[in-house]
This record gives C-alpha cells, sequence and structure tokens, in this order.
C-alpha cells in the first residue's frame, strides 16, 4: 500500500515500535504528574505563541475560548512526544542491554505496574479530606 505512494520503500520495525512505545505508556502514567506540568507548560507557552499574532485587544478576546481549547488540546498531544523519546532510549538500552524479546516484556510489565500505580496515587488523593 505504501511503496504506490511513495517512490522510495522504508521498512518500520514493528518490534521497535511496540517496545518504545510500551516504555513510553509506563513512563506517561508513572511520572503523571511530570506529564500534567508539561501539558500545563505547553498549554501556557502555545497561548503566549498564539497571542503574538493579533494586533487589537478586542479581536483577540473575540474567540479566545475556544483557541485556548484548541491550544490545550495540541498541548495535550504534543506532551507525550519527551515520554516516547525516553521510552525510545530506554528500549534500545534495553535491547543492548538484556536482548530484544525482554524490551517488550518489561515494557509490558512496566505499564501494568505503573497503570496499578496511577489508580492507588488517584485513589489516595481523592480520599484526602484536604
Amino acid at each position: 500500500m505504501f511503496t504506490e505512494l511513495f517512490p522510495f520503500s522504508f521498512s518500520v520495525d514493528p518490534l521497535a515500535v511496540s517496545g518504545a512505545t510500551l516504555w513510553a505508556l509506563s513512563l506517561y502514567l508513572a511520572f503523571s504528574p511530570v506529564s500534567d506540568w508539561v501539558t500545563l507548560q505547553l498549554t501556557r507557552w502555545f497561548n503566549f505563541a498564539e497571542r503574538s499574532l493579533y494586533l487589537s485587544e478586542e479581536e483577540f478576546e473575540k474567540t479566545r475560548a475556544g483557541r485556548e481549547s484548541q491550544n490545550a488540546f495540541w498541548a495535550s498531544m504534543f506532551s507525550v512526544l519527551p515520554f516516547i523519546a525516553l521510552g525510545t532510549v530506554i528500549h534500545y538500552g534495553v535491547i543492548w542491554g538484556l536482548g530484544g524479546s525482554w524490551s517488550v516484556s518489561l515494557g509490558l510489565l512496566c505499564a501494568v505496574g505503573s497503570g496499578v500505580y496511577e489508580l492507588g496515587r488517584r485513589d489516595s488523593q481523592a480520599s484526602d479530606p484536604d
């Protein structure tokens, strides 16, 4: 299918994609306060950058709510990129250290473990009386 679209051929290693994304998912879940912080900083930066595109204050305030919602959406999409990069580094590090089959297995174990950790962390935050 892709060979008809592109004049060149490329191959994607499914083991590398699955291993890197499993590690990225486990990092994203395990460090969810960091991912929330990254999303907040990207939202702030997108809002600041978009403000510089408008010349008048009235024109800026007219569609502010919609643009801020759109910026929050794109910030949440782009907040995954650092975790994908770090997951790729960890994936290739585990391949180098232990071998190819270990990376996907350990990535899956870490993703399940960090998912359980995140559920417990959110439950304990919800039950705090503070």
